[in-house]
């Protein structure tokens, strides 16, 4: 049987093994294989040349027991409606897996935002907003930034949507603007969530962060914040690559050096404190730490049997596929997943979210705080569910989702 890459069909994979282990009631589990609810809509846009071009859209709620669908929005020319079902079930696991009272929603445009002008992407996003206003809301359904899209995107989300409902909304989205509600903390959420994982994955075998080397596939928003985020902790990050460049330096890399780097020429590439390699060879360095913050299906049944990293910290979404894993396990690769290890940006929103509906703001401190007492508590939930069903981390992340989901959904009973 050749390895899968469709998005969807991997998590329904996972699932299909984590609901055997648990026990899952087989009516819950034909739920869970399918979207409680998609939308695929066009979207006619007046292009700054004169023309009209007519633009696809989706917006997918996997699962709502827990709470209002959440999840990005991601603007990219290989959004699919596989790849948004598969991110917006992640989402619901991963809410579930961090405790936050929200399901799993996502959504996207296919285009390519890097080749429109601001005019373009503003009139895309109010076009889609509005197609989508039907369960958009605090309590239905609350987007934030992802691929290709950023707290900018989300505040022209809010405008539109707030001039629909006629009044200013700001719990529709997280990830906006400060001067909007946005929360202090969020834009390095992720990539701190990334941080706290490394950090007890490592206790977990028993070794300390300091001085434990990095290797980072992906220099966006995660990537940069993780290791910008790791190399204050005292971790050496010795390698990082992105789409267009790669830089390492067995003695560590200057991160702050890097970080000004690539705000300059949009790349890592071309660093003068590094030199270049093979981005393939990224994944396969010998390090203490791998995190793979890019796309999905980058760890696969072919390179996994070279990943020579003792922990795997999974930044990106989906970036192992379901083939790999028991090879990973067997070669002793500790995987902190996904719906664990990139769950800080959710968790933020969530705190984002309920500052929005009090009124009320934290410190940045506060928000922090607040952040690793959720990722702490989610990362041992995760290893005594998997030390319990002696499964791996991945698998016992999702029957730790499903326990707590299936609850919410036998405690609210099917409506007929």
């Amino acid at each position: 049987m050749s390895e899968t890459h469709n998005p969807f069909e991997a998590m329904q994979a996972r699932l299909r093994v984590a609901s055997e282990l648990y026990g899952l009631d087989d009516a819950l589990f034909k739920v869970f294989m399918a979207p409680v609810r998609s939308m695929i809509v066009s979207l006619p846009v007046h292009m700054d040349d004169g023309r009209w071009e007519v633009f696809t859209g989706y917006r997918v709620q996997h699962n709502i027991a827990r709470g209002p669908a959440k999840g990005g929005i991601r603007y990219d020319l290989h959004v699919n409606l596989d790849e948004i079902k598969a991110l917006a079930a992640w989402m619901t696991w991963k809410t579930a897996v961090v405790d936050v009272p929200f399901g799993g929603g996502k959504g996207g445009i296919v285009c390519d935002p890097a080749h429109m002008s601001q005019g373009e992407l503003e009139r895309l996003t109010r076009r889609y907003t509005a197609e989508i206003m039907d369960i958009l809301g605090p309590d239905r359904d609350v987007p934030a930034p992802d691929m290709g899209t950023n707290s900018q995107t989300m505040a022209w989300v809010l405008d539109t949507y707030s001039m629909h409902v006629r009044k200013t909304e700001n719990a529709v989205v997280t990830g906006k603007p400060l001067g909007l509600g946005g929360s202090l903390g969020r834009p390095e959420a992720t990539g701190r969530g990334v941080l706290i994982t490394a950090r007890e994955a490592m206790q977990r075998l028993g070794k300390p962060l300091a001085g434990a080397t990095v290797a980072i596939q992906g220099f966006g928003n995660v990537g940069s914040q993780a290791a910008r985020l790791l190399h204050e902790a005292g971790a050496r990050v010795i390698a990082v690559c992105d789409n267009h460049g790669t830089t390492k330096n067995e003695r560590g890399l200057d991160v702050h050096a890097l970080l000004k780097h690539n705000q300059e020429a949009r790349t890592v590439g071309g660093f003068k404190g590094g030199e270049a390699f093979d981005k393939e060879e990224v994944l396969t360095m010998p390090v203490d730490i791998l995190v793979p913050a890019a796309l999905e299906n980058q760890i696969t049944g072919l390179n996994a049997p070279r990943v020579r990293a003792k922990v795997v910290v999974e930044g990106a979404n989906g970036p192992t596929t379901a083939e790999a894993d028991p090879i990973l396990l067997e070669n002793g690769v500790l995987v902190v997943p996904d719906i664990l290890a990139n769950a800080g940006g959710v968790t933020v929103s969530y705190f984002e979210w309920v500052q929005n509906r009090i009124g009320f703001y934290w410190r940045e401190r506060e928000v922090n705080e607040k952040l690793v007492e959720y990722m702490t508590h989610a990362f041992h939930a995760v290893f005594s569910t998997t030390d319990k069903y002696k499964t791996n981390p991945r698998i016992g992340a999702y029957i730790l989702a499903l326990e707590r989901v299936s609850q919410a959904m036998q405690h609210r009973g099917f409506y007929a």
